[in-house]
């Protein structure tokens, strides 16, 4: 879904949906009341998770945190609800078998780095990729789901957003009262600039904070200056264009998507005369590209994205108890 405009703001809808938006919330509350004890896990596990609906730069946290850890000489799997796929797993996602209809556009993502797992039961994908040499598991998303113990709960905060209106959904795009979020982080990660100060409230809580942010790869180099044909369907696809102005594409035009859409190839081919009309590049995310048939993408390109921290000893810190 895309989500509405008048999450952004206090407004007449928001206001009339926030009795619904009590009962949303308290669900969520009592799913960790009442859920029972949490599965234990023999290997860390590090949950990626957000405060609101849509993109918050979850899957690059994840990404990095993959990496860095890799690099330590952990063996990393990752884990994913699979978003947006049919699969209900637990299966390990192979790119030149599964399409993200199957398993979703993240987990693609995620397994090009390090084996990465689909499993609707939380539990039960934990367990499979223990059984299959994992060393750390990164949870992508599941900060909401209280099946499994976590060794690291990290919110990631799009700093530019914050939490929209502050209201809960269906009135605003909060998924819990930050509050009893904050409860459970062990750390907070802001994306970008924090406009909104979700660190003071962070900060207030006892909550450590870190600081990164997303900035493009050596592929913006061959973009530069260039007149260009965007599109993309991410949480917030304006994001995405800012970015391409920012390294100094020329954009003719923007075409912003539900976040996850299934690209049809009949859309796609109304994206190449768009471009064919403004005589530019057709250009798209690494989470797009892995949603339009194999086929269909010649010819358009991607812009990949990399995450800067802000401290590197402090996110060491934090990482400390999977390290051990």
């Amino acid at each position: 879904m895309q989500a509405p405009e008048f999450w952004r703001q206090d407004g007449a809808v928001s206001r009339l949906l926030t009795p619904a938006g009590w009962v949303y919330g308290l669900a969520g509350c009592c799913r960790h009341v009442f859920v029972g004890t949490p599965v234990e896990v023999s290997v860390p596990v590090i949950c990626i998770g957000n405060l609101v609906a849509g993109g918050a730069g979850k899957t690059p946290v994840a990404l990095s945190l993959g990496k860095r850890l890799t690099e330590t000489g952990k063996a990393v799997h990752f884990l994913s609800r699979g978003y947006g796929g049919a699969e209900r797993g637990p299966l390990c996602v192979d790119e030149s078998q599964h399409s993200a209809a199957q398993v979703g556009d993240e987990p693609i993502l995620l397994s090009r780095n390090s084996p990465t797992w689909v499993s609707a039961d939380r539990p039960a994908g934990c367990m499979a990729a223990v059984a299959e040499g994992a060393e750390v598991i990164i949870m992508d998303d599941g900060f909401q789901n209280p099946s499994v113990r976590k060794t690291l709960s990290l919110l990631v905060i799009d700093g530019g957003y914050g939490l929209g209106n502050g209201r809960m959904i269906p009135a605003g795009p909060l998924r819990e009262p930050p509050g009893h979020a904050l409860k459970r982080a062990d750390a907070v990660i802001i994306i970008g600039d924090d406009e909104t100060d979700f660190a003071a409230m962070a900060a207030a809580a006892g909550v450590k904070v870190l600081h990164a942010s997303i900035r493009p790869d050596h592929s913006a180099e061959s973009l530069v200056g260039r007149a260009v044909v965007a599109f993309a369907g991410i949480g917030r696809p304006e994001k995405f264009f800012g970015t391409l102005d920012s390294i100094g594409c020329d954009l003719r035009a923007t075409h912003a998507y539900p976040d996850h859409f299934p690209y049809r190839v009949e859309e796609i081919e109304n994206l190449r005369e768009s471009a064919r009309r403004e005589n530019a590049a057709l250009v798209t995310t690494e989470k797009d590209i892995v949603r339009i048939d194999p086929g269909a993408r010649e010819g358009i390109e991607t812009l990949t994205i990399t995450l800067q921290w802000r401290d590197e000893v402090a996110l060491e810190a934090v990482l400390r108890p999977a390290l051990d």
